[in-house]
């Protein structure tokens, strides 16, 4: 099979989004990528952004494990590369399978980071996401070369690059809706003291909704398809990818080495956001699966 699943090639029209939503005027069907973007993206300074990410890096970096983080991300980044071996291998033959393995070295940094207080301190720092929170996001996430080339060495390939890109950038709605814990207002009908932090909540739930992909598609084996196949390929690369991207800040910010504050800030929040897409979309193309989706039944 491709290494790049179907699913992981946004459209042309999406593409285009992406380009109006950065600011770029594009010419017909021109491609629009991430490198092309990069050659034409005006910088923009922002003075709020290079704020956040420096009380980041100041009340957080200390208390992080560079060492651990760094190990662990290269062995997402190792999970990353044997993902078309675990789409070649099909319907998984167990309900804790290939996928579970794939979702195991993303624990390690999740319980590292939520032992040091990080997913409370972003909550407390970022605001919650807005248009303009997530096109300056966007802006810097495309102007970063230290990333773009870190995906490269994880195994994105261009379009797929441009896919977690277009996450970020044309979702500002759906993103919206993913509120931090202490913004979440009083009046709601639960008990909100019980919700963890938008962040937590974006990893935790990526990394279960990947664990839970080998006992979903073995009970359904009957109804799933070769698309649906794809897409569960792609949509767990994609939310490992935003995992992959919130690693890397966390390991800039416990190192201090080459990120402005401006690009921490857009990095922690492009990988959460990439975290959060790509779970509602796995959700919606691989454990919802309608009668215009499932494969035909043999008793027909």
């Amino acid at each position: 099979m491709s290494q790049t699943p179907t699913a992981s090639n946004t459209r042309l029209a999406e593409r285009g989004d992406l380009a109006t939503a950065l600011g770029v005027d594009t010419a017909g069907e021109e491609d629009v990528t991430w490198t092309t973007l990069a050659g034409r993206v005006e910088p923009r300074s922002d003075s709020t952004f290079a704020s956040r990410g420096a009380t980041i890096r100041d009340d957080l970096g200390d208390r992080l494990d560079p060492d651990l983080i760094e190990r662990e991300r290269d062995r997402i980044a190792a999970e990353i590369g044997r993902l078309p071996d675990v789409r070649e291998a099909g319907v998984p033959d167990e309900p804790e399978g290939l996928y579970t393995e794939v979702a195991e070295p993303g624990w390690r940094p999740y319980d590292h980071l939520l032992e040091a207080g990080f997913f409370e301190r972003l909550d407390e720092t970022l605001p919650r996401f807005t248009a303009e929170h997530v096109e300056t996001t966007a802006r810097e996430l495309v102007l970063t070369d230290r990333l773009s080339s870190a995906l490269d060495d994880a195994g994105f390939d261009e379009g797929e690059k441009t896919a977690l890109l277009s996450a970020v950038a044309n979702d500002s709605e759906r993103l919206s809706r993913w509120v931090p814990s202490n913004q979440i207002p009083d009046d709601v009908e639960f008990d909100t003291s019980t919700i963890p932090p938008l962040h937590q909540r974006a990893m935790g739930g990526a990394l279960l909704w990947i664990r839970g992909l080998d006992r979903h598609l073995w009970q359904n084996e009957v109804l799933v398809t070769e698309e649906i196949l794809d897409d569960a390929a792609w949509y767990v690369k994609a939310m490992l990818g935003g995992l992959f991207v919130s690693a890397t800040a966390a390991h800039d910010l416990a190192t201090a080495e080459r990120f402005t504050d401006e690009q921490l800030t857009a990095a922690l929040t492009a990988g959460t956001a990439v975290q959060i897409v790509s779970q509602e979309e796995l959700l919606h193309a691989v454990f919802y699966i309608t009668d215009e989706m499932r494969a035909p039944s043999e008793l027909r």
